[in-house]
Formats: structure tokens, sequence, C-alpha cells
């Protein structure tokens, strides 16, 4: 599916921050609180990262959109005052980076609700949401509908924005598509006995491949979304790679840089069709229930 882009433009480009600090960690393991160098290593990200990456986006005259859980709103409540106060989008990243995989919907209403009242107590209402670690489930678009979120963006199946509704059909959501590829976590996240495998990539390499991205979405007419956490890409040579990334972004002829929030809404405006993701379900007798593989039906 093809999205025509406003103005003229011929793709589009988001460049989007989670703001995790130390939630994500906590959420993994309570326990970790103990963990002193640990937990500089999270907070690196809104102490030091956040207003590096202020400062780089003011220079390149770029507005980005910057994921906020609930307890980073709780936590480190200037923070988030001077990412407003710069004009950036903020937007909903659960409250505690909990796990979501599977949870019930009431679990799931508890922790959206939670993270919104954090965001509110700082005057942000958001209309956009990133599930933790992009793991939406079946029931959560209608409780983002019933919310009165106007865009996601967590899914990996699409290239360009497209709009999809829960299973009670009562309204829908624009999905903006998200790439590990596009995620510095798959690049730079190590720490020992937490995360990562240990091979911190090069600035150098990350940028190429990212560029390499960007370019074919420029030419297919696509919405490349970058991921950055602060406490990541905040660092200094990662930084500077970042800026450099963004200035070659900016520099493709007809490409659109703009927030998810103004992006989903063109693209609530332009299209028509309102998709029903299909649940695939695995089929019966292919696996036992004690979890053995069994010859497929018909092979």
């Amino acid at each position: 599916m093809s999205l025509p882009w406003p103005d003229g433009h011929r793709a589009a480009a988001a460049f989007t921050f989670d703001v995790d600090a130390e939630s994500c960690v906590l959420a993994h393991d309570p326990a970790a609180s103990s963990r002193m160098s640990l937990m500089t290593h999270q907070s690196y990200g809104p102490r030091v990262g956040v207003p590096r990456l202020l400062r780089l986006l003011e220079r390149q005259r770029v507005t980005a959109t910057f994921f906020v859980p609930g307890f980073t709103a709780d936590t480190y409540p200037d923070v988030v005052r001077q990412i407003v106060d710069g004009g950036h989008e903020v937007a909903h990243h659960g409250y505690l980076h909990e796990p979501m995989q599977g949870i019930s919907a009431a679990q799931e209403a508890e922790y959206l609700d939670r993270g919104l009242e954090a965001l509110d107590r700082l005057g942000v209402r958001p209309v956009g949401y990133r599930a933790p670690w992009w793991e939406l489930n079946w029931h959560s678009a209608d409780l983002l509908v019933e919310r009165g979120f106007r865009y996601d963006s967590s899914l990996l199946d699409g290239d360009v924005p497209y709009r999809f509704c829960g299973d009670s059909g009562r309204g829908s959501l624009v999905e903006i598509p998200v790439d590990w590829t596009l995620d510095d976590w798959e690049q730079y996240a190590f720490y020992p006995g937490w995360t990562g495998s240990g091979v911190i990539e090069s600035p150098a390499k990350v940028h190429e491949m990212w560029l390499l991205e960007a370019q074919a979405h420029h030419a297919e007419g696509g919405c490349f979304v970058l991921t950055n956490h602060p406490f990541i890409s905040g660092r200094p040579s990662k930084a500077v790679a970042l800026e450099r990334l963004i200035e070659d972004v900016r520099a493709l002829d007809g490409m659109w840089v703009a927030p998810l929030g103004e992006i989903a809404e063109h693209a609530a405006a332009t299209v028509e069709e309102v998709r029903r993701i299909r649940r695939v379900e695995c089929p019966e007798g292919y696996f036992d229930r004690t979890g053995p593989h069994r010859t497929a039906p018909g092979h």
C-alpha cells in the first residue's frame, strides 16, 4: 500500500526516543534496584542523554516524538518538561515498561491508566502509544481507542502507516510500523548479566545501515521510523552519528521529517481502509499439549 504524502513530499521520516530510564530494568527484575552501577547506566538517559539529544534536535530543526513511561515522568518530571518546552511530542510507553506479552485486558488497562495519570500530572495528554518491547495484545487496540489514543507505533507489518481496529470494531487507530533493524537497542545495548550479546557496534557501521534503510524507504515512498533510547544514543559518539544521520535524511529530496503525531494525523485523513488484523492460529494437532512437534496434517 502506498500513501500520498503532504505538500508533494515523496516519503516520510520520524525520529523517536523511548525514555525508559530505570523502568525497563526494574520491570524485568525489581531486585536490580540494588545494582548501583546498572541504575546509573539507565539514569544516564534522562540526566545526560536527553539534554544532549534536545540540543542536537534543536540544531537540526527537527521535531521528534518521545515515548515516556509514567515511572520516568514521576521520577524525572523536569526532563519531561524540557522535552515539552523544546516543542516535541510526548507519547505513552506504559508505566514501568511492564512485560506485556499475554497479559489480561484488565491488567493492561491498569498499566495504561497509571501511565496516563503520571503524564496528566505534568499537563501532558498523549495521543500516541508505543507498547513496551513493542508487544501489543489482541485486546490492546480497543483499550487504546477507549482512552482516546489516535495512533500506535508497535507493530511490524508495513512500511507505511495504515488504519486498524480491535475486535469490537468501535473505532480505529493509525498504526505507524516499526522495525528491529531501526532500533539502537539491537546495535548498542549491553550490560553484563542483563541485556545484549556483548557486541557493541561502531556508530559508523550503524549510521551506514540506517542511512541505507532511509534511502530505501525514500525510494519507495515509505515511512522511515527510527527508535532510539537516550541512555544508548545519547552517548557522545552515538549522538554524533545520529546527528549525521539526521542531516543525511533531511537532505533526501522530498523527505518529510515530522513527529509521529503529525504523520498519524495525515494518515487518518488520507487512509480510508480500516484493517482488522487477522489472528493466525496454529493448525490443530501440529503441536500436542506437552509441546513435542507432530507432523502437520497433509505432510
